[in-house]
């Protein structure tokens, strides 16, 4: 008779926040974790001080046993690893794996991915599904393999991106929706039902990428229309935040709202209007954005009439 799936012993990988759902949703399932894997703690803020990772706050709460490797190549961290003997291992928003590791228990290592493979590979699938104006997304499970996201797609499960969505509320859709796609993906390998589908690219060049995040992405290009931008500003909230220069000084912009305008109504891109107390717009080249929600360097994140009330523009 077949083992139920929470009689495997499991190795859990991940790091943020969004990993934490789908190790809860383990633990919740009556999972035997004989693991978790988590990045070493980091210096963060201004004191710099060692911070831990929300997979580390969660198992420690939980007496998981954890390991914080360096390198995963590690021999020490590998023959600890092979120790656990796990018969699966779990992937959740963590580091690229050698195939030393991924390849090291009998049932292979099984990923959650925040989108509907074969789309949007890479680090950053959330925010790059929001910046190019996509109406759905998902989740996908599937088997590591060398490429990365490229492995045998497990199971799958689409996710609708509303007009204002941001990259907060998506983020927590998909932590949830992904945890819960996970366990149905376990019950299945339990069952012996499972089963595992090649990713098809009939067409390199239809297929989106989701590369990490930088400066650059971030940096607001006025010379674009309204909804490009929308699009990048909520794809971006609220963490790093889209960013612009407004008399010399970073301004991330959070919450907003567009405003489609007849070109010969248009200013110059770029430049702002407000009237000091209630409203902030930058020109596009087809309308306006009409800051909502905003932080300056060295300033906290307020409200547009609380950031109003302090700031005296140039004439």
């Amino acid at each position: 008779m077949r083992k139920k799936w929470q009689d495997l012993r499991i190795v859990f990988m991940g790091t943020p926040e969004f990993a934490v759902a789908s190790l809860d949703a383990l633990v919740q399932a009556g999972a035997t974790i004989a693991g978790v894997i988590t990045a070493p703690d980091k210096p963060a803020g201004r004191g710099l001080q060692l911070s831990e990772s929300p997979v580390k706050r969660y198992a420690k709460d939980k007496n998981l046993l954890l390991l914080q490797p360096e390198k995963l190549k590690d021999p020490q961290f590998l023959e600890t690893l092979a120790a656990l003997k796990a018969d699966v291992q779990v992937v959740v928003a963590f580091r690229m794996l050698p195939e030393a590791v991924w390849n090291m228990p009998p049932l292979g290592t099984i990923n959650v991915h925040a989108s509907l493979l074969p789309q949007y590979r890479g680090a950053a699938p959330i925010n790059w599904a929001i910046i190019n104006g996509e109406t759905e997304t998902g989740v996908t499970t599937f088997r590591l393999q060398h490429a990365i996201d490229t492995g045998n797609i497990l199971l799958q499960a689409s996710v609708p991106i509303g007009e204002n969505t941001t990259l907060g509320e998506l983020y927590n859709d998909l932590k949830v929706k992904g945890a819960d796609l996970l366990i149905d993906t376990l019950d299945q390998l339990g069952e012996g039902t499972l089963e595992e589908k090649p990713q098809q690219v009939a067409d390199p060049r239809q297929l989106r990428v989701a590369p990490k995040i930088t400066s650059e992405t971030c940096l607001i290009n006025w010379f674009q229309p309204v909804n490009k931008i929308y699009n990048q500003i909520r794809g971006l909230n609220p963490y790093p935040a889209a960013w612009t220069q407004m008399e010399g000084r970073t301004l991330k912009i959070f919450g907003c709202e567009k405003e489609i305008v007849p070109p010969a109504r248009m200013a110059e891109p770029g430049s702002y209007q407000t009237n000091g107390k209630t409203f902030l717009k930058f020109a596009a080249i087809d309308g306006y954005i009409v800051v909502r929600e905003l932080q300056l360097e060295g300033k906290k994140r307020m409200a547009i009439e609380d950031f109003l009330r302090g700031f005296k523009p140039r004439p």
